[in-house]
């Protein structure tokens, strides 16, 4: 094996070792919420289920949303730690397009790209289903993908019909792990 051939397999070694979801072929193309008002998406989501990813690993997951300036979103992500601390995070969220204003892309950290961050349904009041790809040099892609509610819990024929929805879409998502919300509302 050459440089140029191990470089892709190490790195793949390296993701798939942080529980990430690792994909042959480049990234899906789902279809996004249709005619998406980011000022109805605003506010606090609860995470119920999410794809497992290393930047996030404890409980009471949340999201809040507020507007920073014109199309220019603040994000908020909060969890509680194992060991009872509550980590969080702040960054902002732009539609890159305005004609798709569903496709979303966030960033944490200034010194690195922006990632999707696509609202793939919402019906603002209950659920919304987020999916974020990342291509790997063409050959791979790594999944993220999230169902959120405006409360701590949703029903399991909710969930089912949103996984329902990720697989019409040929996203993956039976490596889904619940995300504990009980007894959360004492930290977050």
């Amino acid at each position: 094996m050459n440089a140029v051939q191990v470089l892709p397999l190490a790195l793949l070694a390296a993701l798939a070792a942080h529980a990430q979801v690792i994909k042959p072929g480049r990234c899906p193309r789902p279809a996004v919420q249709q005619e998406f008002d980011a000022a109805r998406y605003l506010g606090t989501w609860y995470e119920i289920q999410r794809l497992p990813h290393r930047f996030q690993t404890g409980q009471c997951s949340t999201a809040s949303y507020s507007l920073k300036s014109p199309g220019v979103v603040g994000v908020l992500n909060r969890e509680l730690r194992a060991d009872g601390t509550v980590y969080s995070i702040s960054g902002t969220a732009v539609a890159e397009d305005p004609s798709e204003p569903a496709k979303l892309a966030v960033s944490f950290y200034e010194i690195l790209p922006y990632s999707p961050y696509w609202i793939l349904s919402t019906d603002y009041v209950n659920t919304a289903l987020v999916y974020s790809c990342t291509d790997i040099l063409r050959l791979f892609h790594v999944d993220f993908a999230w169902i959120l509610s405006r409360t701590r819990t949703l029903p399991e024929s909710t969930v089912m019909n949103a996984k329902e929805t990720f697989a019409k879409n040929n996203i993956d998502v039976s490596r889904m792990i619940d995300t504990k919300q009980e007894g959360c509302d004492k930290y977050l």
